[in-house]
Order: structure tokens, then sequence, then C-alpha cells
């Protein structure tokens, strides 16, 4: 709280939000009001905020994970990539020659990918990504 007061912050509003995978955000409102017309506000808004809350956790994980899923499994988008590139039908050389990386980093992504969805070729990667639905990969 001094360190917030130093900042000029003079009152706060924490929503706490859980998603269906466990994981918990919070959302905090501040303001340089003092307590009463800043809980005025809170009072007359408090389920619009909530509702802010929520929309803005939601877009967060979306843009940080949801992008990179195949099957329920992050990918970096790295490993998306190449694996893409797999599917065409390109060796880890061209998608080396492809992406601007060495034909070692590419195997390295291809292997990690290999690896986080439980297979052991790049065709059953490249199959497991080429069966996901088309938003979950960028």
């Amino acid at each position: 709280m001094d360190e917030a007061n130093q900042f000029g912050l003079r009152s706060g509003f924490t929503i706490p939000i859980h998603d269906r995978r466990g994981l918990f955000a919070a959302l905090t409102f501040a303001s340089d009001e003092r307590q009463p017309l800043f809980f005025r506000f809170i009072d007359r808004y408090e389920r619009a905020l909530q509702l802010i809350a929520i929309f803005f956790h939601f877009q967060a994980r979306r843009r940080l994970t949801t992008d990179r899923m195949v099957d329920g499994v992050v990918l970096s988008r790295r490993e998306i990539q190449c694996l893409q590139w797999a599917a065409r039908g390109k060796s880890a050389w061209d998608i080396g020659q492809i992406l601007g990386i060495s034909e070692r980093t590419a195997s390295f992504h291809l292997d990690n990918a290999k690896k986080k969805l439980g297979v052991r070729t790049n065709i059953q990667a490249a199959i497991r990504l080429a069966m996901s639905k088309p938003s979950d990969f960028t």
C-alpha cells in the first residue's frame, strides 16, 4: 500500500479470476481519487468491471496460449512453423532454409514438438497439427 501511495494511488479494487484449467489471475482497478468517490464508482459499475476483468483474462489467455495449442498441448511459435512446413513434406534442411535457421535448429524444434505431442515421427506430429482446429494455431 505504501508503494502504491508513492505513485499517487489512493484506492483500489481487485477482481480475482479463476479459469477452468485451475489457473488464476487478478485485475486491479486503481485510482488517485479518495475512497468515497472511488468506491461509489465501483459500487455503481461492479458487474461491468467484473465482466471486463473476465473478458480481459480470456483474451490474454487466448493470445498467450490457445493460438499455439494442438490437442491441448502448447507449442512454441517456432515448433508450429516447423510442423507446418513438415506437413508440406519439407525436410529439416528445407525448413531451415525457409525459416532462416540451421537444419539442426529446425530438427530441435521438430523433436520438441514430437515429444510434447507424444508421437515418434514428424508425419505423426504433422497429422496431429492438421487434425487440430484451424483456430488452434497461427
